[in-house]
C-alpha cells in the first residue's frame, strides 16, 4: 500500500495532470505525506490537519521543508481555488461528514482533487462481518494510546465509511451541476498489517495472514474488488450546452427545447 501513494502521484506526473512546481493542499496530513511528496520532488506544498499540538512548533521542523497550517477538512479556512491540487490520504473516513470534506477539497482546488480511500465492495463487507475488517477504526485509537486517531482526530473510534465510483461522481455533480468533472480511478489492496500485528486474537490474525495470497489473487483478477482506491477529479472544464456561465442559463438553448415561463 505504501507504494500505491507515491506510484499514483507519479502516474499523474507522467501523464501531465500535475506538476513538480503545482501547488498543493494536502489535507488531514501526516510525516508521511511530506515523505511523499518531498521523495518525489514536489516543491510548492502545504501540509495541513487538526493536530492543535503543532501550532506551538514555531521553526515547522515537524513537516519540512513544507509549511504546515491547522485546518479542518469540513471547513477549510482558503478561498475557492487558493490551491491548484487537494490530496487527501486515508483521511476522509475520519470526518464527521466525508461528503463534506471531500467538497471543501473540491472547492479550494483549481484544478483537481486526489484521494485514497476505502471502497465499499461485496468482499470489504463480507470481511467485516467476519472480524477480518473493521466497521469503526478502533485500532488507530489504540495505536493512539485512545487520545486520537478517531473521529475529527478525536478519542472517539470513527466509522470507516467507504465509497462506491457511482457515490463519489454523484456527490461531485450535485455540488457543481453547471458542467461535468471528470473523474480516473486507480485501485489497490491495502494490507492491515499494523492491525493484524496489534490485535491480541492471534487466530484471527493468523487466519487473516493464511488468506492473503488468496485475497491478492482474487484483486487482481478482480481490482474493482479491491479495498482500497484512489479517486482523481478534474474539476469542470466544459460547461453544459444550456450553460453560458456557472450561474447563468443560456437562453437561447432552452428556449429551443422548452416552453419558457414568465416566472414570478
Amino acid at each position: 500500500m505504501d507504494d500505491f501513494y507515491s506510484e499514483t502521484l507519479r502516474r499523474l506526473l507522467n501523464d501531465g495532470w500535475m506538476g513538480l512546481g503545482s501547488s498543493v493542499l494536502v489535507v488531514c496530513g501526516a510525516g508521511y505525506d511530506r515523505d511523499v511528496f518531498h521523495g518525489l520532488g514536489f516543491r510548492r506544498v502545504t501540509i495541513s490537519n487538526l493536530d492543535s499540538r503543532l501550532a506551538s512548533r514555531i521553526d515547522g521542523s515537524e513537516f519540512a521543508p513544507y509549511p504546515w497550517s491547522l485546518q479542518d477538512v469540513e471547513s477549510l479556512g482558503f478561498e475557492d481555488g487558493a490551491f491548484d491540487f487537494v490530496v487527501v490520504h486515508q483521511g476522509l473516513h475520519h470526518c464527521h461528514s466525508p461528503h463534506r470534506g471531500l467538497l471543501e477539497m473540491y472547492r479550494v482546488a483549481r484544478v483537481g482533487v486526489l484521494a485514497f480511500e476505502p471502497r465499499d465492495t461485496r468482499l470489504v463487507r463480507m470481511g467485516v462481518k467476519l472480524g477480518f475488517g473493521q466497521e469503526y477504526e478502533i485500532a488507530a485509537v489504540a495505536g493512539n494510546g485512545l487520545k486520537a486517531g478517531g473521529v475529527g482526530n478525536s478519542s472517539t473510534p470513527n466509522f470507516i465509511y467507504r465509497w462506491t465510483e457511482r457515490e463519489i461522481e454523484k456527490t461531485i455533480r450535485t455540488f457543481s451541476p453547471a458542467g461535468r468533472a471528470e473523474f480516473r480511478y486507480f485501485s489497490a489492496l491495502r494490507v492491515p498489517k499494523e492491525r493484524m500485528r496489534s490485535m491480541k486474537n492471534r487466530l484471527v490474525a493468523g487466519s487473516l495472514q493464511a488468506l492473503l495470497p488468496l485475497v491478492r489473487l482474487f484483486a487482481k483478477v478482480f481490482p474493482r474488488q479491491s479495498n482500497c482506491f484512489a479517486f482523481a477529479i478534474t474539476k469542470v472544464r466544459e460547461l453544459h450546452p444550456w450553460m453560458t456561465d456557472e450561474a447563468t442559463v443560456n437562453a437561447e438553448w432552452v428556449g429551443r427545447r422548452y416552453e419558457v415561463g414568465g416566472g414570478r
